[in-house]
């Protein structure tokens, strides 16, 4: 199946090369561009992407408000925030605003093509090394809005356990070693999670963790 990408990013060159680098695979299609928020919300309408490639920082529309309304649409895209090595410091607010992940703009061509993937196969692309990243701007006063932990009151304490070490930037297989059991439990357990809670992906696990305060942010 063709994965159907709209490009959203204020540079032509920038849309370009992603372009580029997404049409040397068979299975990805490039179907839009957009250069603002307002844009991309026109051209998703029109196209019906499965993956939204976002930049944050745009003219007219920025890329959360783009992304909060085009979460909202009927057939609705998945979002993947594109940003700087230094991490933006409006990537947590896009994540809530309902993106499902977010890469780093010099990642290689195959890391690019391989995010687009999992994005639209419905799995978040939180990655352990840039999600320690994003725990190190909380750190630094970027402070997630707070929720009832009474929340989770319905996951079992392995449960909560697993959502921590989520939380924490560990992957399945980290998760896996670290618990002492086999991936396919975590998997299970992960599963679990996102059904008691009404969450979509990791990345929602995420924030409902540090919102909950079952997970702190490391001191600077």
């Amino acid at each position: 199946m063709t994965i159907r990408v709209l490009l959203v990013d204020d540079q032509a060159l920038v849309r370009a090369g992603f372009a580029m680098i997404l049409s040397a695979a068979d299975d990805l299609e490039v179907v839009g561009e957009a250069a603002d928020g307002q844009e991309a919300i026109l051209a998703a309408r029109r196209t019906r992407p499965d993956v939204v490639l976002m930049d944050i920082r745009m003219p007219r529309m920025d890329g959360i408000e783009a992304t909060r309304a085009l979460v909202a649409l009927p057939a609705t895209p998945r979002v993947l925030i594109l940003t700087t090595y230094s991490l933006d410091e409006y990537v947590y607010a896009a994540l809530r605003a309902g993106a499902s992940g977010f890469l780093l703009k010099d990642a290689p061509p195959e890391e690019l093509r391989r995010a687009v993937r999992v994005i639209a196969a419905g799995d978040a692309l939180l990655s352990p090394s840039v999600t320690r990243r994003l725990l190190s701007d909380f750190a630094r006063g970027v402070e997630p809005e707070p929720a009832d932990a009474t929340d989770l009151e319905v996951l079992t304490g392995r449960e909560r356990e697993v959502l921590t070490l989520v939380a924490e930037g560990l992957s399945n297989g980290e998760i896996a070693d670290r618990l002492v059991v086999g991936e396919a439990t975590v998997k299970t357990h992960v599963g679990h999670i996102f059904a008691k809670l009404g969450l979509r992906d990791r990345v929602q696990a995420v924030v409902i963790a540090y919102r909950t305060g079952l997970v702190r942010p490391p001191r600077a």
